[in-house]
């Protein structure tokens, strides 16, 4: 049995680390971006599997709900790993690797951009809508753990959290959320 103290203040530390290690460079980067693109009244779309998708979900909810409540803009951000019905009707009918890209084949417009949560990066459908939005000049942020695999490589603006071990992801999602908080404070 874990100690719980012992194993929540080794969770605290090396959150604390990994938050400590953000770079500031990129947290104005992917903060500017995002601006820029919710002045121009364009669309930021977001996606992630299995719980990154849960996050990506859940980042739609509290910036939709936390922009219009402090500013005067009215931001457009759709997820593209919340329509159940969607994504097993294009991986039944085309393939898997192409539920991010398929859809946003259909609803990309200029000036939008994609921001992209993976633990490892790697996974065949954020390879393929990262190739997809690389072809077309789309500007991408990514948000990735475990060095980042394809996602760190191909993405416009990358911050990585250093969990190299599968028991990390809890500590992983605490990361995304604070790096989403700060962008977006």
């Amino acid at each position: 049995m874990v100690n719980l103290n012992k194993f929540f203040k080794g969770y605290l530390s090396k959150l604390d680390q990994s938050i400590s290690e953000i770079s500031v460079k990129k947290l104005t980067a992917a903060s500017t971006l995002l601006r820029n693109t919710i002045k121009k009244g364009r669309t930021i779309y977001v996606c992630g599997n299995g719980g990154s998708a849960a996050i990506a979900n859940h980042y739609v909810c509290d910036f939709l709900k936390y922009f219009r409540q402090r500013t005067k803009f009215k931001p457009k951000i759709i997820s593209l790993s919340n329509s159940i019905e969607t994504i097993t009707a294009i991986s039944n009918d085309i393939d898997y690797k192409d539920i991010f890209k398929y859809q946003l084949e259909s609803l990309y417009k200029n000036g939008d951009i994609l921001i992209i949560i993976s633990s490892s990066g790697n996974s065949k459908n954020v390879k393929e809508v990262l190739n997809f939005t690389n072809k077309k000049k789309i500007k991408t942020i990514g948000f990735s753990g475990f060095k980042g695999g394809f996602l760190n490589k191909n993405s416009s603006i990358l911050s990585s959290c250093e969990c190299t071990k599968l028991w990390d992801c809890g500590r992983l999602s605490s990361y995304f959320d604070a790096y989403f908080i700060t962008i977006f404070d």
